[in-house]
């Protein structure tokens, strides 16, 4: 592999679909401070995550488009090497600007985002188990990790974990969409995902469930003003959502890596928005 080809696997724009975790944290956190919040952002975006996609791709070996990548090229054991190095140089800076506590976490999420796609654990191949790790690990630990590094008063926490069930929720309603149209390569790995599992049109009408679960958390968790601004901040993914679902009832092929990336897209920038929203109104 060159160092092109590394940086195609890393799939750093793809840390954006994962964005909303970190800008819902920053939105509610008590004693915001900057400085770490700006390191935060850099060591999920620019390290954790794309050393996450990066040892993904070194053990999927995908052959059709994966996440964020619609031609991923072969890989070779130096993309294994720049995962294991991203991931600790993230928990030594971490160390170093934040604290302890979020070295720690940090360095879980490490291990259980291995555990996902190392050949002798594979979460990847359970269907159920995989949406409940990755959702948590990906939700309601990466935010409470972020409200840790402001305060660790378990008093001033407790308001966090409505939110951090919201962010669960949230991932778990995505997830099994991010899958959709990997039915064919993932089975030919052995693994059986989600969406496998739960088969095309089920994908879609689970995920509607468990979205309405979490705008129910929401509706409980802000102000009716702040929940109408969501809403309408959400209209856009809502509509790509009910048309795509339409289209594919009548045409299976549509479930693709296109649609599922506009609207991975489209739900990023619609909740990023309504977040940065809520940190600067």
């Amino acid at each position: 592999m060159n160092a092109k080809d590394i940086l195609l696997h890393l799939r750093i724009p793809f840390s954006f679909f994962l964005m909303p975790v970190y800008w819902f944290a920053i939105s509610q956190a008590p004693n915001l401070d900057k400085s770490k919040a700006f390191w935060i952002f850099i060591i999920l975006h620019l390290l954790v995550y794309p050393a996450s996609n990066a040892y993904n791709s070194y053990f999927d070996k995908d052959e059709g488009s994966i996440g964020g990548l619609e031609k991923p090229p072969a890989v070779d054991k130096k993309l294994f090497w720049v995962s294991w190095v991203m991931d600790v140089l993230a928990v030594i800076i971490v160390f170093f600007v934040i604290d302890w506590v979020f070295a720690l976490m940090i360095f879980v999420y490490g291990l259980v985002s291995k555990a996902y796609s190392n050949d002798s654990i594979r979460l990847k191949k359970y269907p159920i188990l995989s949406w409940l790790v990755v959702g948590f690990f990906q939700g309601a630990f990466t935010y409470f990790a972020i409200i840790m590094a402001f305060e660790k008063n378990f008093e001033i926490l407790k308001p966090q974990i409505l939110p951090a069930i919201i962010s669960t929720l949230m991932l778990w309603a995505v997830y099994p969409m991010s899958q959709i149209y990997q039915h064919e390569e993932d089975a030919k790995r052995g693994d059986t995902t989600m969406s496998i599992l739960l088969g095309i049109n089920g994908t879609f009408v689970f995920t509607a469930i468990v979205f309405m679960l979490a705008f129910a958390g929401f509706f409980y968790y802000f102000t009716i003003n702040n929940f109408i601004a969501l809403s309408i901040f959400n209209l856009p993914t809502l509509a790509f959502f009910g048309w795509w679902f339409l289209k594919t009832l009548k045409n299976k092929s549509q479930a693709n890596f296109k649609n599922t990336m506009w609207l991975n897209l489209l739900a990023s920038v619609c909740l990023n928005g309504f977040y940065i929203w809520l940190c600067v109104k």
